[in-house]
């Protein structure tokens, strides 16, 4: 069992941070791995990458919206609620290192993501221009962790509602042509990254995404987290869950992905009548 220590309900209302103890995890896990979730043990497996560690307190933490049965049922955990499961750390870590001028591209719940792997960038002696992008003001996630890790932070928003109106590939656009960029790091949706890649390519600049498939046993060997990249068939959770972004056929992760759509919303919605006569 793992102890839920805090719990904090973000933006709009429909993001939760967990504080989860977990210490032998805390211990080991470096930027860009991720865990697996199971709330009862029934449940369903969640991979989610760690927004943060404290091996002194012994707690990982994870960012996640609620958009489906099973993030519904983990959002109904209080703080001093347990997870059944909680396995990891799994995937391969990034390679931080000191690459010299560094931009990280974040959208949406994959600011989370973005964040200790901005730090560890920071951290290792780059120049770190920080881009963030969200629909509204209330989704831009850890603006102020984010600009403490940055030597630039820009903001973008969809309506306009916090800095910049408009696409987080505006700003970077503007970036890129201002000066010289050795490295890219896109995490968000999957729109966000493919478009961002599509505009380094462009650049030639080394792009990183952090890709997040359908995924069950999280160890190479259900093959459900199988992406293409570069014509390769290669496993989100032990090749990646990093990728070259100039090689990721986006096109046919984004099927992926929506294969089990129209299951996932019969789910939900049967999920939450039931709760909700209860």
């Amino acid at each position: 069992m793992f102890e839920i220590t805090e719990r904090e309900v973000l933006g709009d209302g429909s993001i939760i941070r967990n504080d989860i103890r977990a210490p032998r995890i805390a211990q080991k896990a470096k930027p860009g791995q991720f865990v697996i979730l199971k709330a009862t043990e029934t449940g369903e497996r969640i991979p989610l990458t760690i927004s943060d560690t404290n091996p002194e307190e012994g707690t990982i933490t994870v960012i996640y919206m609620v958009v489906g049965k099973s993030t519904v049922l983990f959002s109904a955990l209080a703080a001093g609620d347990v997870y059944q499961d909680v396995i990891g750390p799994l995937g391969k870590p990034t390679d931080i290192e000191k690459a010299g001028t560094v931009v990280c591209v974040g959208g949406g719940t994959g600011i989370a993501v973005l964040y200790p792997i901005t730090r560890g960038f920071k951290e290792a002696g780059n120049q770190v221009i920080s881009i963030l992008g969200a629909r509204t003001k209330d989704l831009l996630l850890l603006r102020d962790k984010m600009e403490n890790v940055s030597d630039e932070l820009h903001l973008c928003t969809d309506d306009g509602s916090y800095g910049l109106k408009g696409f987080v590939t505006d700003k970077l656009k503007e970036v890129l042509d201002s000066r010289t960029v050795d490295l890219v790091i896109a995490i968000g949706p999957v729109p966000m990254m493919k478009f961002v890649s599509r505009l380094t390519a462009e650049y030639d600049v080394k792009t990183l995404v952090s890709l997040n498939p359908i995924m069950i046993d999280g160890t190479g060997m259900c093959g459900g987290c199988r992406v293409s990249v570069g014509g390769e068939t290669k496993f989100a959770c032990v090749d990646g869950p990093e990728f070259d972004g100039h090689q990721v056929d986006f096109d046919n992760l984004s099927r992926r992905l929506a294969a089990y759509e129209d299951q996932e919303k019969q789910t939900h919605r049967e999920f939450c009548a039931i709760r909700d006569a209860r």
